[in-house]
Protein backbone atom coordinates (compact mmCIF):
# COMPACT_ATOMS: atom_id res chain seq x y z
CA UNK A 1 0.00 0.00 0.00
CA UNK A 2 1.32 3.75 -0.70
CA UNK A 3 2.04 6.26 2.49
CA UNK A 4 -1.22 8.43 2.07
CA UNK A 5 -3.49 4.27 1.81
CA UNK A 6 -1.11 3.88 5.37
CA UNK A 7 -2.38 7.21 6.35
CA UNK A 8 -5.71 6.84 5.70
CA UNK A 9 -6.21 3.58 7.46
CA UNK A 10 -3.99 3.90 10.58
CA UNK A 11 -6.26 7.70 11.19
CA UNK A 12 -9.30 5.62 10.77
CA UNK A 13 -8.29 2.89 13.11
CA UNK A 14 -7.05 5.98 15.78
CA UNK A 15 -10.63 7.87 14.78
CA UNK A 16 -12.35 4.59 15.92
CA UNK A 17 -9.96 4.85 19.19
CA UNK A 18 -11.24 8.15 20.41
CA UNK A 19 -15.03 8.03 18.79
CA UNK A 20 -14.74 4.62 21.87
CA UNK A 21 -13.43 6.78 24.55
CA UNK A 22 -15.88 9.47 23.89
CA UNK A 23 -18.71 7.29 24.42
CA UNK A 24 -16.65 5.19 27.27
CA UNK A 25 -16.95 8.40 29.32
CA UNK A 26 -20.05 10.27 28.07
CA UNK A 27 -19.64 12.32 31.04
CA UNK A 28 -16.42 14.72 29.54
CA UNK A 29 -19.21 15.80 27.08
CA UNK A 30 -21.65 16.46 29.57
CA UNK A 31 -18.81 18.68 31.04
CA UNK A 32 -18.45 20.61 27.82
CA UNK A 33 -22.12 20.88 26.94
CA UNK A 34 -22.86 21.83 29.81
CA UNK A 35 -20.61 24.81 30.76
CA UNK A 36 -21.56 26.63 27.10
CA UNK A 37 -25.95 26.22 28.29
CA UNK A 38 -25.07 26.96 31.94
CA UNK A 39 -23.71 30.43 30.59
CA UNK A 40 -26.68 30.78 28.17
CA UNK A 41 -28.89 30.45 31.17
CA UNK A 42 -27.07 32.72 33.31
CA UNK A 43 -26.99 35.92 30.93
CA UNK A 44 -30.20 35.36 29.32
CA UNK A 45 -32.67 35.06 32.65
CA UNK A 46 -30.47 36.95 35.01
CA UNK A 47 -28.69 39.47 33.24
CA UNK A 48 -30.44 39.58 30.00
CA UNK A 49 -32.90 42.08 31.15
CA UNK A 50 -30.18 44.77 31.89
CA UNK A 51 -27.46 43.75 29.37
CA UNK A 52 -30.39 43.73 27.03
CA UNK A 53 -31.15 47.19 27.62
CA UNK A 54 -30.85 49.52 24.13
CA UNK A 55 -30.35 46.49 21.93
CA UNK A 56 -32.43 46.52 19.00
CA UNK A 57 -34.91 49.00 17.63
CA UNK A 58 -37.66 48.26 20.46
CA UNK A 59 -35.64 49.72 23.13
CA UNK A 60 -33.91 45.87 24.02
CA UNK A 61 -34.57 43.28 26.44
CA UNK A 62 -34.11 39.94 27.21
CA UNK A 63 -35.84 38.52 24.09
CA UNK A 64 -33.41 41.06 22.18
CA UNK A 65 -30.44 39.94 23.95
CA UNK A 66 -30.57 36.17 23.82
CA UNK A 67 -30.33 37.38 19.65
CA UNK A 68 -27.36 38.62 20.77
CA UNK A 69 -25.84 36.62 22.84
CA UNK A 70 -26.33 33.06 21.56
CA UNK A 71 -23.66 33.42 18.69
CA UNK A 72 -20.77 34.01 21.49
CA UNK A 73 -22.42 31.26 23.33
CA UNK A 74 -22.11 28.83 20.69
CA UNK A 75 -18.48 30.06 19.30
CA UNK A 76 -18.22 29.23 23.54
CA UNK A 77 -19.24 25.74 22.75
CA UNK A 78 -16.18 25.00 19.98
CA UNK A 79 -13.82 26.44 23.06
CA UNK A 80 -14.94 24.25 25.73
CA UNK A 81 -15.29 21.27 23.30
CA UNK A 82 -11.39 21.92 22.63
CA UNK A 83 -10.68 21.89 26.58
CA UNK A 84 -11.59 18.31 26.26
CA UNK A 85 -8.58 17.80 23.12
CA UNK A 86 -6.21 18.85 25.57
CA UNK A 87 -7.20 17.09 28.14
CA UNK A 88 -7.32 13.80 26.02
CA UNK A 89 -3.68 14.07 24.68
CA UNK A 90 -2.22 15.14 27.52
CA UNK A 91 -3.87 11.74 29.30
CA UNK A 92 -1.87 9.91 26.53
CA UNK A 93 1.18 11.77 26.89
CA UNK A 94 1.30 11.02 30.17
CA UNK A 95 0.39 7.66 30.38
CA UNK A 96 2.73 6.28 27.65
CA UNK A 97 -0.02 5.62 25.28
CA UNK A 98 1.88 8.33 23.08
CA UNK A 99 4.96 6.22 23.51
CA UNK A 100 3.64 2.84 22.83
CA UNK A 101 2.52 4.01 19.37
CA UNK A 102 5.76 5.36 18.20
CA UNK A 103 7.08 1.59 18.36
CA UNK A 104 3.91 0.66 16.71
CA UNK A 105 3.92 0.41 12.35
CA UNK A 106 1.37 3.53 12.23
CA UNK A 107 2.00 6.75 10.39
CA UNK A 108 2.83 9.22 13.28
CA UNK A 109 0.18 12.03 11.71
CA UNK A 110 -2.63 9.31 12.28
CA UNK A 111 -2.52 9.42 16.02
CA UNK A 112 -3.04 13.28 16.14
CA UNK A 113 -4.97 13.31 13.36
CA UNK A 114 -7.51 10.63 14.97
CA UNK A 115 -8.11 13.01 18.18
CA UNK A 116 -8.60 16.01 16.03
CA UNK A 117 -11.64 13.96 13.88
CA UNK A 118 -12.64 12.81 16.80
CA UNK A 119 -13.09 15.97 19.13
CA UNK A 120 -14.87 17.55 15.60
CA UNK A 121 -17.53 15.28 15.93
CA UNK A 122 -17.94 15.61 19.62
CA UNK A 123 -17.51 19.60 18.87
CA UNK A 124 -20.68 18.92 16.22
CA UNK A 125 -22.67 17.13 18.91
CA UNK A 126 -22.23 20.12 21.48
CA UNK A 127 -23.52 22.48 19.06
CA UNK A 128 -26.46 21.17 17.92
CA UNK A 129 -27.36 20.47 21.80
CA UNK A 130 -26.38 24.36 22.46
CA UNK A 131 -27.95 25.73 19.41
CA UNK A 132 -31.13 23.71 20.15
CA UNK A 133 -30.91 25.20 23.83
CA UNK A 134 -30.63 28.71 22.43
CA UNK A 135 -33.99 28.15 20.61
CA UNK A 136 -35.61 27.06 22.84
CA UNK A 137 -34.88 29.96 25.39
CA UNK A 138 -35.70 32.28 22.67
CA UNK A 139 -33.11 32.68 19.95
CA UNK A 140 -34.97 33.44 16.75
CA UNK A 141 -32.18 32.76 13.75
CA UNK A 142 -33.56 34.30 10.27
CA UNK A 143 -30.69 32.28 8.20
CA UNK A 144 -32.25 30.35 5.02
CA UNK A 145 -30.85 27.32 4.10
CA UNK A 146 -27.74 28.87 2.58
CA UNK A 147 -26.74 30.90 5.70
CA UNK A 148 -27.34 27.52 7.76
CA UNK A 149 -24.52 25.83 5.17
CA UNK A 150 -22.30 28.51 5.24
CA UNK A 151 -23.12 28.79 9.18
CA UNK A 152 -22.11 25.37 9.65
CA UNK A 153 -18.74 25.86 7.34
CA UNK A 154 -17.77 28.17 9.29
CA UNK A 155 -17.73 26.53 12.46
CA UNK A 156 -16.19 23.62 11.14
CA UNK A 157 -13.58 26.11 10.54
CA UNK A 158 -13.44 27.17 13.66
CA UNK A 159 -13.42 24.04 15.44
CA UNK A 160 -10.63 23.00 13.29
CA UNK A 161 -8.38 25.34 14.07
CA UNK A 162 -9.37 25.14 18.12
CA UNK A 163 -8.61 21.48 17.88
CA UNK A 164 -5.35 21.78 16.75
CA UNK A 165 -4.37 24.75 18.86
CA UNK A 166 -5.80 22.74 21.76
CA UNK A 167 -3.53 19.43 20.77
CA UNK A 168 -0.88 21.57 20.65
CA UNK A 169 -1.84 22.44 24.21
CA UNK A 170 -1.80 18.95 25.43
CA UNK A 171 1.34 18.28 23.94
CA UNK A 172 3.27 20.79 25.54
CA UNK A 173 1.53 20.60 28.83
CA UNK A 174 3.65 18.47 31.74
CA UNK A 175 0.07 17.33 32.87
CA UNK A 176 -3.06 16.72 32.56
CA UNK A 177 -4.27 19.81 35.17
CA UNK A 178 -2.02 21.87 32.78
CA UNK A 179 -3.74 20.63 29.54
CA UNK A 180 -7.19 21.26 31.45
CA UNK A 181 -6.20 24.85 32.29
CA UNK A 182 -4.04 25.98 29.16
CA UNK A 183 -7.30 26.29 27.24
CA UNK A 184 -9.07 28.37 29.44
CA UNK A 185 -8.14 31.04 27.62
CA UNK A 186 -10.56 30.19 24.48
CA UNK A 187 -13.12 29.91 26.64
CA UNK A 188 -12.45 33.68 27.98
CA UNK A 189 -11.36 35.49 24.96
CA UNK A 190 -15.21 35.87 24.13
CA UNK A 191 -16.39 38.16 26.89
CA UNK A 192 -13.47 39.86 26.03
CA UNK A 193 -15.04 40.56 22.80
CA UNK A 194 -18.01 41.76 20.95
CA UNK A 195 -20.05 38.48 22.11
CA UNK A 196 -21.51 39.76 25.14
CA UNK A 197 -21.50 43.20 25.09
CA UNK A 198 -20.86 46.12 21.86
CA UNK A 199 -17.49 47.00 21.63
CA UNK A 200 -18.88 50.39 21.82
CA UNK A 201 -19.71 50.36 25.27
CA UNK A 202 -16.06 49.22 26.75
CA UNK A 203 -13.17 51.42 27.66
CA UNK A 204 -10.46 52.72 24.96
CA UNK A 205 -7.78 50.07 25.57
CA UNK A 206 -10.05 47.03 26.16
CA UNK A 207 -12.41 48.00 23.04
CA UNK A 208 -8.85 48.31 20.84
CA UNK A 209 -8.48 44.60 22.31
CA UNK A 210 -11.27 43.28 21.54
CA UNK A 211 -11.75 44.41 17.89
CA UNK A 212 -8.59 43.42 16.72
CA UNK A 213 -8.83 39.87 18.82
CA UNK A 214 -9.71 36.60 16.42
CA UNK A 215 -13.19 35.90 18.12
CA UNK A 216 -14.68 39.27 17.16
CA UNK A 217 -14.68 39.08 13.43
CA UNK A 218 -15.84 35.17 13.91
CA UNK A 219 -18.82 35.91 16.54
CA UNK A 220 -20.23 39.24 13.96
CA UNK A 221 -20.09 36.94 11.49
CA UNK A 222 -22.20 34.06 13.12
CA UNK A 223 -24.51 36.78 14.63
CA UNK A 224 -24.59 37.95 10.55
CA UNK A 225 -25.14 34.34 9.29
CA UNK A 226 -27.55 33.76 11.53
CA UNK A 227 -29.46 37.10 12.07
CA UNK A 228 -29.30 38.41 8.55
CA UNK A 229 -27.12 41.87 9.81
CA UNK A 230 -24.35 43.40 8.10
CA UNK A 231 -21.14 41.50 7.93
CA UNK A 232 -18.63 43.07 5.92
CA UNK A 233 -15.52 42.23 6.03
CA UNK A 234 -15.71 40.42 9.28
CA UNK A 235 -16.17 36.87 7.19
CA UNK A 236 -12.60 37.40 5.50
CA UNK A 237 -10.70 38.21 8.74
CA UNK A 238 -12.42 35.54 10.55
CA UNK A 239 -11.43 33.04 7.77
CA UNK A 240 -8.25 34.36 7.95
CA UNK A 241 -7.39 34.25 11.41
CA UNK A 242 -9.06 30.54 11.11
CA UNK A 243 -6.46 29.34 8.59
CA UNK A 244 -3.53 30.89 10.65
CA UNK A 245 -4.36 29.63 13.94
CA UNK A 246 -5.06 26.09 11.94
CA UNK A 247 -1.58 26.20 10.01
CA UNK A 248 0.71 27.54 12.81
CA UNK A 249 -0.89 24.95 15.44
CA UNK A 250 -0.56 22.35 13.04
CA UNK A 251 3.18 23.21 12.74
CA UNK A 252 3.56 23.78 16.62
CA UNK A 253 1.87 20.52 17.52
CA UNK A 254 3.66 18.23 14.56
CA UNK A 255 6.92 19.71 16.03
CA UNK A 256 6.15 19.27 19.60
CA UNK A 257 5.22 15.30 18.74
CA UNK A 258 8.44 14.60 16.89
CA UNK A 259 10.98 15.96 19.29
CA UNK A 260 8.99 15.58 22.92
CA UNK A 261 10.54 12.77 24.58
CA UNK A 262 8.85 9.96 25.98
CA UNK A 263 7.28 10.54 29.67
Amino acid sequence: MTTMTLAYQDSKTMLRRSIRHILRYPSMTVMLVGMPVVFLLLFVYVLGGTLGNGLGPGGGGRAEYVNYVAPAIILMTVASAAQGTAISVATDMTAGIIARFRTMAITRTSVLTGHVLGSLLQTIVSLVVVIAVAIAVGFRPTAGFVEWVATFALLVLVSIAMIWLSVAFGLVSKSVETASNLPMVLILLPFLGSGFVPTDSMPTVLRWFAEYQPFTPIIETLRGLLLGEAIGNNALLAIGWCVAITLLSYLWARSLFNRRPVR
